[in-house]
C-alpha cells in the first residue's frame, strides 16, 4: 500500500533588510575617517598653521626692528598688532584651499569616488559632509593659529605704537573673523574640487579667484574698481577680519555676507554637477 507524501510548503518570502542604513551621521563619520587617513591632510594642515603663525611673527619682528627708523616700510607705518599677526593669512589660505580641493578632486583622480557614491547613492550628502567636515577642521586650525600668532606677536611689538591686547575693541572679532574666513576658503576649495573634478583645475581657479583677479581689477578705471573690488572674494573676506574700515571696504558683517554668497555659489555649482553628471 503506497502513501502520498504531503507537499512541503515553501516558507513565505520575507523582505530582506540591508545590513546598514545610510544616515547623515554615518556619512559624516566616513568622511571624517577618510580625511584623517590621508598623509596630505596632516602635512597641509601643518603648513597652513605654520604659515599663519610664522609669517605673523616675521612681520611683527620686521615692524619692531624698524620702529623709529626713517627707512621704515611705508606699509608698516599704520600697522597694528592684529594686522601684523594676521600677515600670514594670504599664505595660509592657499594651503587650506588646496587641501579642500584635494578632499574632493582627489577621489575623482583615484577613482575612489565610485565606491563613495555606491555607498551613498543620493550623492548630495557626500558633498555636504565633505564640506562640513573639512570646513570645521580648517576653522579650528585657522582660529587656533590666529590666536597663537597674536599672543606671541603682541608680545614682540609690546611698547610700540602697534601694541594691542585681547581686551582692545575689535581684536577678538578680527581673530575670529580670520579663522572663519580661512574655514570658508577650505569649503570653497572643496566645492571647486567637486565642480571641476580636477586637482590642477580646482587649484588654478582657487588661486586665480583669490590672488590673480584682484590684480587684474586694479587695471580697470578707478570708478570701476570702487564698484567691483570690495565684492571680490578675497577683498570681502579681508574685510571680515580687518580692524579698521573706510569708504572703499565693506563692513565686517557685509563682508561676511558677500563671502558666504561666494561660498554658496561654489557649493551650488558643485551640487548641480554632482547630481547631473556621471562620475
Amino acid at each position: 500500500m503506497s502513501t502520498l507524501a504531503a507537499p512541503v510548503e515553501a516558507p513565505p518570502a520575507t523582505a530582506t533588510r540591508p545590513a546598514y542604513r545610510v544616515t547623515g551621521r554615518r556619512v559624516l563619520a566616513s568622511e571624517w575617517a577618510k580625511l584623517w587617513s590621508l598623509r596630505s591632510t596632516w602635512i597641509t594642515l601643518g603648513l597652513g598653521l605654520l604659515f599663519l603663525v610664522a609669517f605673523g611673527l616675521i612681520a611683527a619682528n620686521h615692524y619692531k626692528s624698524g620702529v623709529g627708523s626713517p627707512h621704515q616700510d611705508r606699509d608698516f607705518a599704520t600697522a597694528t598688532a592684529v594686522s601684523l599677526s594676521l600677515f600670514g593669512t594670504n599664505f595660509a589660505q592657499l594651503a587650506l584651499g588646496v587641501l579642500g580641493v584635494l578632499v574632493t578632486a582627489g577621489e575623482y583622480s583615484t577613482g575612489m569616488i565610485r565606491s563613495t557614491l555606491t555607498a551613498v547613492p543620493r550623492r548630495l550628502p557626500v558633498l555636504w559632509s565633505k564640506a562640513a567636515v573639512f570646513g570645521l577642521v580648517a576653522l579650528v586650525v585657522a582660529t587656533l593659529g590666529a590666536f597663537v600668532a597674536f599672543l606671541f606677536g603682541s608680545q614682540i611689538v609690546s611698547g610700540t605704537p602697534a601694541a594691542m591686547g585681547l581686551s582692545h575693541a575689535g581684536v577678538v572679532r578680527s581673530l575670529l573673523g580670520a579663522g572663519l574666513y580661512l574655514g570658508l576658503v577650505g569649503v570653497i576649495g572643496t566645492a571647486l574640487g567637486a565642480l571641476l573634478r580636477s586637482v590642477a583645475g580646482g587649484i588654478s581657479v582657487l588661486v586665480a579667484s583669490l590672488m590673480l583677479v584682484p590684480g587684474l581689477i586694479s587695471l580697470l578705471p578707478s570708478s570701476w574698481q570702487d564698484d567691483i573690488s570690495p565684492y571680490l572674494p578675497s577683498n570681502a573676506g579681508e574685510s571680515m577680519f580687518a580692524l579698521t574700515h573706510d569708504s572703499t571696504t565693506l563692513s565686517p558683517g557685509a563682508g561676511l555676507l558677500v563671502f558666504l554668497g561666494w561660498t554658496v555659489l561654489a557649493l551650488a555649482g558643485a551640487a548641480y554637477r554632482l547630481v547631473r553628471s556621471d562620475v
